[in-house]
């Protein structure tokens, strides 16, 4: 189909792009890869009024370091993400961004873009949450941060005001025998996570679990913290059967939904299964 008439402008600054948000109030629209708007609007599932382009916005591209940290600018591609030296030991940031699409999508989409859109069947909002990255967002009056924990609320909904950008997301350097993970069951036709994992494990000196977050993205609508799993594995030896255990909690507290690729008991139970080799996998990797 072909989307509504709309009219187009092109953001050289990202003050020129708050100001356009501003002056064109809800009907406005950002346009940053467009692999999630564009798709909706040929749909006529949305129909803005205003696109506002911020592809030529040199500052929100490439990954840098920051505050000991990392910082992944908003206009970075899955496939920068995905191969950025930088971030060599966020291995769920990169096997999430790895895992989006096929080769076009991941050219061409955005790390801000997939996040601010907050899809329930997204790979990258698991990663940040389970990663406890922060996201800077700016506006009209400045620029204010947000926790991952804060920042995804329901159904394609986050703590994005119409009027700000997401601009970067921010990771802390990991601790020492840390390890993290992102596993899915995909659909075989789009890619997206009918169920994803993503596990963040820190291994104490005795070898126990001294901490642990794990977040699920598909199952229900939207990413959200396996809290259940994360209090079970907390001051356990990370075996086999402890792991086992703990991911038979990862669908609880969440409403897991049904369709035409996974029921919601089957959707439960990819949960559990992939929770399982997450924490697995970062395990392995922080000893």
């Amino acid at each position: 189909m072909i989307p509504a008439s709309f009219d187009y402008y092109s953001a050289e600054t990202v003050d020129e792009a708050i100001e356009l948000l501003q002056a064109h109030g809800s009907e406005a629209k950002l346009l940053a890869g467009g692999h999630s708007l564009i798709p909706l609007m040929k749909l006529r599932l949305t129909e803005p009024g205003t696109i506002v382009d911020i592809g030529k916005i040199a500052e929100l591209r490439g990954v840098r370091p920051r505050d000991g940290g990392v910082a992944i600018g908003a206009l970075t591609t899955h496939n920068a993400v995905s191969t950025s030296p930088a971030l060599d030991g966020l291995d769920a940031v990169q096997e999430a961004a790895r895992a989006i699409g096929d080769v076009q999508v991941r050219n061409r989409g955005t790390i801000g873009g997939s996040l601010a859109h907050a899809d329930p069947g997204a790979d990258l909002p698991a990663a940040i949450l389970a990663l406890n990255a922060v996201i800077v967002l700016r506006g009209p009056t400045g620029e204010r941060t947000v926790v991952a924990d804060q920042f995804f609320q329901g159904l394609l909904t986050t703590d994005l005001a119409e009027d700000e950008l997401l601009t970067e997301v921010r990771f802390r350097t990991l601790l020492d025998r840390t390890g993290s993970a992102y596993v899915k069951f995909a659909n075989p036709a789009s890619g997206y996570a009918v169920v994803g994992v993503a596990a963040v494990v820190t291994l104490g000196a005795d070898g126990s679990i001294a901490d642990v977050r794990v977040a699920i993205t598909g199952a229900g609508d939207h990413t959200t913290r396996a809290t259940g799993v994360e209090d079970a594995l907390k001051g356990q030896q990370p075996s086999v059967d402890a792991i086992a255990a703990a991911a038979a909690h990862a669908a609880e507290g969440i409403e897991t939904m049904g369709d035409i690729h996974a029921s919601a008991e089957y959707r439960a139970e990819l949960t559990r299964v992939y929770a399982r080799r997450a924490i697995q996998k970062a395990v392995e990797r922080a000893t």
